[in-house]
């Protein structure tokens, strides 16, 4: 399986250009820094000896223009690193979000962080802390600059360059273990809040907000005293390094002045190599102010770069012909855990266009796993899924989700209208929309919302029941007339009228040459399927025509024929028999199933 393209390394690649440019706007804004030392010491030196204003005045003059370029020149490569900053962010946030999508669905531990480490490397390359490495290199040029003046002053200003080199270093050395274990723990409580938050009618019904509070606080406490260890640490060594570099201020200034009591320097030099060794010193200085920043960016480029490293979960192939609804699932296996025994056993089954497959069992038998290998989010760990002959799971996703309808069992919406929900966030093809709406039976229930079609659903669909975001997620299941319709328990949230609802929809799904397959308990939702699957303990206990599943599924002596698991099919057997003799959910069913 080839290795993806890491996007990451490829965009500062492609940003080399204006990093070399504002490399070079480094120089000579370095090099600019020194306008006011040179001119104080022409003052001191030339204008006081001599008495000449006029030399004061083109000095002064000269000094100005060269500080309006240091200005420019601060503006452009503080802009050009925005822009860099921001270009960045623009070309990867949407890799980075497929990404966390393919990791999610992966059920990776690390998903959801590729974002957030985006904002940090943005917000550090934007931002003060590139300046920062931008202007180091040119240290050594400020140094050579005070040896030409003394090298007694060149030697105090490298011994204070170097003091401030091994404190950098040592701030490194201090709270790089620190950081880096306080971030793993502050994701860790993050994902802890994310899980509250998407359940927080749980949380709040069933009163385990306490709980979930000792749960973030034990990695977010861990984070805070980590951080807190670390920052302690910086601000010790930030402390010492402020007490060096003024005291070397002291340091070059009391030289200086012994060597013009020794008449080997002048005084203007002394404040020349003053004012150039603190520029000479501020860069290493910053440095360590914003090294736990440079450190936060650095942990977040690895995490960037070991997740667009990673294999592709899918390999990659050519477009292939629109499917027309064929699906082969053969002799699939598939399991979470190897010390574990498998989920689904050697399933197996065929469904062609125009046929409704419903699949039965009881709960823990697999069924909400087997939905999500046959719309190809999980490979399977045995056997293939084969979409039209292709394996369903290597179908590209973009060419194939036009052609999948799928309803999970927990319906996800997205905030925005809802005819930009059943457009699958797509351009609203109003006519489309409608149809779906038409097919999934809710277009009535759309046009009472209060502005239709053009109703705000808010983040999640929290301005609906769950019954109308059971039916929205239909008809989106629906739009753009599928090949292939999985339907897992699509009748959970839906009354007598809406289980109606959809047993016409699977009719006008069929009739449109669809394969349809749902999932469920209720023996209601096998009343428009032509065949039934019963699956207990991940295996196909019986498969078969509708009618003569449901005859089997009456006979007593089934609980005999599958000795493995007599109490799990009995217990199904219970369920199916009472609801086949109530006269709330089964009519439609006994009308069907009568020969």
């Amino acid at each position: 399986m080839p290795e993806r393209h890491n996007a990451v390394r490829s965009a500062f690649q492609a940003c080399r250009g204006t990093f070399f440019i504002v490399g070079v706007f480094s120089l000579f804004v370095n090099l600019l820094l020194l306008t006011t030392a040179i001119y104080l010491m022409q003052v001191f030196d030339r204008v006081l000896g001599s008495g000449s204003l006029a030399t004061l005045v083109y000095l002064t003059i000269i000094a100005a223009g060269a500080l309006v370029v240091l200005a420019i020149l601060e503006v452009l490569r503080s802009r050009a690193l925005n822009r860099v900053s921001t270009w960045l962010e623009q070309r990867l946030a949407p890799i980075l979000l497929d990404r966390t999508v393919e990791d999610t669905v992966a059920r990776r531990e690390e998903a959801g962080t590729s974002l957030s480490d985006l904002v940090v490397l943005r917000s550090f390359v934007g931002g003060a802390g590139v300046l920062t490495l931008c202007d180091l290199p040119w240290v050594p040029v400020f140094l050579f600059v005070i040896y030409t003046l003394h090298p007694m002053l060149g030697h105090v200003a490298l011994a204070g360059a170097l003091v401030l080199g091994c404190l950098a270093l040592a701030n490194d050395f201090a709270t790089k273990a620190h950081l880096k274990e306080a971030g793993q723990a502050s994701r860790r409580a993050a994902r802890v809040a994310n899980t509250a938050v998407r359940n927080a009618e749980v949380v709040d019904a069933l009163g385990l907000s306490d709980g979930l509070i000792r749960r973030w606080a034990k990695d977010g406490g861990e984070a805070v005293r980590l951080q807190s260890l670390a920052s302690d640490r910086n601000s010790t060594i930030v402390g010492i390094s402020k007490f060096v570099r003024l005291f070397l201020q002291i340091a070059i200034i009391a030289v200086g002045a012994a060597l013009v009591l020794e008449q080997q320097l002048t005084g203007g030099a002394i404040i020349a190599a003053s004012i150039i060794m603190g520029r000479a010193l501020a860069p290493v200085e910053q440095a360590i102010g914003t090294w736990k920043h440079f450190v936060q960016a650095r942990e977040a480029r690895h995490r960037l770069n070991a997740v667009l490293d990673r294999p592709a979960r899918r390999p990659e192939q050519m477009q292939l012909p629109a499917p027309r609804g064929y699906l082969s699932v053969e002799r699939i296996i598939y399991g979470f855990d190897l010390d574990r025994p498998p989920v689904l056993k050697g399933v197996s089954f065929a469904i062609e266009p125009g046929q409704a497959i419903g699949i039965v069992g009881p709960s823990a038998a697999g069924k909400s796993t087997l939905a999500r290998l046959l719309v190809g989010l999980d490979k399977p760990t045995g056997g293939i899924v084969r979409l039209d002959g292709g394996d369903i799971f290597a179908w590209p996703r973009h060419a194939l989700g036009q052609h999948i309808g799928y309803l999970p069992q927990d319906v996800e919406l997205f905030a925005g209208t809802v005819s930009e929900n059943i457009a699958r966030l797509g351009e609203v093809d109003p006519e489309r929309v409608v149809d779906a709406a038409r097919l999934a039976d809710c277009h009535k229930m759309i046009l009472q919302l209060a502005n239709g079609y053009d109703a705000e659903l808010g983040d999640g669909g929290v301005r609906l029941s769950g019954g109308q975001r059971q039916r929205i997620g239909l008809a989106r299941a629906l739009y753009g007339n599928p090949k292939l319709v999985i339907l897992d328990e699509p009748n959970a949230n839906l009354d007598g009228e809406g289980e109606i609802a959809l047993s016409h929809a699977i009719k006008k799904i069929k009739a449109r040459q669809a394969s349809v397959i749902v999932i469920g308990h209720r023996p209601s939702t096998l009343a428009s399927v032509d065949k039934v699957l019963l699956l207990v303990d991940g295996r196909v206990e019986r498969f078969g025509a509708r009618q003569d599943v449901l005859e089997a599924l009456g006979r007593p002596k089934l609980t005999t024929q599958v000795p493995s698991t007599p109490a799990v099919a009995g217990s199904l057997l219970e369920r199916l028999e009472r609801n086949a003799t109530s006269t709330d959910d089964t009519a439609p069913l006994r009308e069907q199933a009568a020969p």
